[in-house]
């Protein structure tokens, strides 16, 4: 509990100095939301991948990035449609640009993951492989393709910043907010492995579940924030800024860290079918009339819930759809 309350406080910190950055450079909307916002609240995310894989349990690292992109995409834009006056508004930047590249950060991960098994398979298994530094940087070098575009569109934007704003005072915000967070996902991710060793839960669906939801926080509170505010460029370009960042930025950064981890691929691809599944369901919905609407919204609460239904099961050995779990 305490570490949730400090990485909710850092958080806190973190984004109010985002925005205030975004606001001085003089950033458009969905570039505030899908890139500095995005960065900043997905940064419990990278923490959480960067301490699991020096602790030995990167599983609870990619747990986590990958059940905080299912929370993401089905929670996040449902309590920001309920939260907002009328539907919750998208644009064609949003539906054409933000959702259709996070596709592209999924499918590639996957691509990467499965280079992994059939170029470094792990002896003895069938499934199992390292992900190397060399098979990290592909999705790395996809997220630099990624700031290209948005610097692109800051370019053509030409939008004049706000010279009020003390930028000196937002870059100290935002490193005592990193401190403050880094200090907290540690802790965050010692008790969990903990928590997996005592009663025996899998430590990926820990990360699914336990440390996805707390990392979440923060975007949460960003994107529902500015639902309320009647700016759904900035909300739904958090949703899809921050897990572009989790999948091509997050878990690369773990595996540079520490050299090599082990990639269960049973595991990994059944996650990734939900988050697909999850992704095309948010994006089909903003799709129609370019909004959320509060049936939607709810739809996509209920699809979260039967996920959280799915992994109890999966925990218990009812259903074995995790071949390895």
């Amino acid at each position: 509990m305490v570490a949730t309350a400090l990485v909710w406080v850092g958080s806190g910190w973190l984004e109010e100095s985002a925005e205030n950055l975004a606001a001085y450079y003089g950033l458009p909307a969905v570039v505030q939301g899908s890139v500095v916002v995005a960065v900043g609240s997905s940064f419990p995310e990278l923490a959480s991948v960067v301490f699991a894989a020096l602790a030995g349990a990167f599983d609870i690292g990619i747990g986590a990035v990958v059940g905080s992109a299912i929370f993401n995409v089905l929670v996040i834009p449902s309590l920001s449609g309920l939260a907002a006056d009328d539907d919750l508004s998208a644009s064609r930047a949003i539906v054409y640009k933000e959702a259709q590249f996070y596709m592209l950060a999924v499918s590639a991960l996957v691509v990467t993951l499965a280079l992994a098994v059939i170029y470094a398979p792990i002896p003895g298994t069938t499934l199992d492989g390292e992900l190397t530094r060399p098979l990290a940087m592909i999705p790395l070098l996809l997220y630099g393709l990624y700031l290209f575009i948005q610097w692109q569109d800051v370019s053509d934007a030409n939008q004049p910043g706000d010279a009020d704003i003390s930028a000196a005072r937002a870059w100290g915000t935002l490193a005592a907010g990193l401190l403050v967070i880094l200090v907290a996902v540690e802790q965050l991710v010692h008790s969990v492995e903990s928590l997996g060793q005592t009663f025996g839960v899998p430590e990926f669906l820990l990360g699914v579940t336990v440390v996805a939801a707390a990392t979440s926080l923060p975007d949460t509170l960003v994107s529902v924030q500015s639902a309320r505010e009647g700016n759904g460029a900035t909300s739904l370009g958090n949703v899809f800024g921050s897990n572009t960042f989790d999948l091509l930025v997050a878990v690369p950064v773990g595996v540079l860290i520490v050299g090599a981890v082990p990639v269960n691929f049973a595991v990994a691809v059944p996650m990734f079918a939900v988050l697909t599944l999850a992704t095309i369901a948010l994006f089909t919905a903003l799709r129609t009339d370019l909004s959320l609407t509060t049936i939607e919204s709810v739809a996509l609460l209920a699809g979260y819930a039967l996920f959280v239904v799915w992994v109890v099961l999966e925990t218990l050995g009812v259903t074995a759809v995790i071949k390895s779990v």
